[in-house]
């Protein structure tokens, strides 16, 4: 994802997560002037949404392996802790 692009349904988790580390980055090392600053402001939230919906569709699809009172395996839909 080029720097002046924004986040679509395509750019990965690693991806935005990468672009994330770049402009925390650019901003650590030479501190941009204010309107520069709020640009990547903005470019950053819509990156953490984008890694939020990546986060939200794997968490969707993960299946525990267990086993019933029989013995056979089944699967058991994913449950936060």
């Amino acid at each position: 994802m080029k720097k002046s692009e924004s986040p679509s349904k395509e750019t990965s988790l690693e991806q935005a997560l990468g672009r994330l580390e770049e402009i925390v980055g650019e901003i650590e090392k030479t501190p941009p002037p204010l309107e520069t600053l709020i640009d990547r402001y903005e470019e950053g939230m819509k990156l953490l949404r984008t890694c939020r919906e990546r986060l939200d569709a794997a968490e969707k699809r993960i299946e525990i392996i267990g086993r019933d009172a029989h013995g056979n395996t089944v699967l058991e839909p994913f449950e936060e802790a």
